[in-house]
């Protein structure tokens, strides 16, 4: 075996090992770098907008009306200035409330004191609309985070 053979196997090998380990190398960068990009996974786990009983405007009637916002990641979620919107544009701004991770928050319509899984509207009046309405989550960037509708026979979960 001649050196120039024997050095043009040597160069293919290293060639080939190194095309080798770029393309493992790759798939594992383009995913870390996802990973750091990836946006916190908050979603409308439930929402109840018939509160059971009689409609009476009580606040217990008003605060047995509510949405919960999931937060499925590991790490907590600051949800100041999000907004849960219905159809008819009644609006509702977080304040300085942090989400902790895998925990759920639920968002009564009447009054009440704010905790660290309740939070209250403090309305007079019920917002979700029993046959047919539409809850929106959005952050705040004012981007759609999730939305959840309901009414017709149909109930639609729809995430982005």
């Amino acid at each position: 075996m001649s050196a120039s053979s024997t050095a043009r196997r040597v160069a293919a090998t290293v060639l080939a090992a190194g095309s080798v380990v770029c393309a493992a190398a790759l798939p594992a960068a383009a995913h870390d770098d996802g990973r750091h990009h990836h946006k916190p996974r908050v979603e409308i786990s439930r929402v109840q907008a018939d509160s059971p009983g009689r409609e009476s405007r009580s606040n217990r009637s008003l605060n047995a009306e509510w949405v919960e916002i999931t937060n499925t990641t590991r790490h907590a979620v600051n949800l100041r200035g999000w907004t849960l919107r219905d159809e008819d544009g009644n609006r509702y701004r977080f304040g300085d409330f942090r989400l902790a991770g895998r925990a759920t928050v639920r968002i009564h319509t009447g009054e009440g004191r704010d905790s660290r899984t309740d939070l209250f509207q403090d309305r007079g009046d019920y917002i979700w609309d029993n046959r047919s309405d539409k809850a929106t989550l959005r952050d705040d960037r004012g981007r759609t985070v999730d939305t959840e509708s309901w009414g017709n026979g149909h109930h639609h979960h729809h995430r982005r």
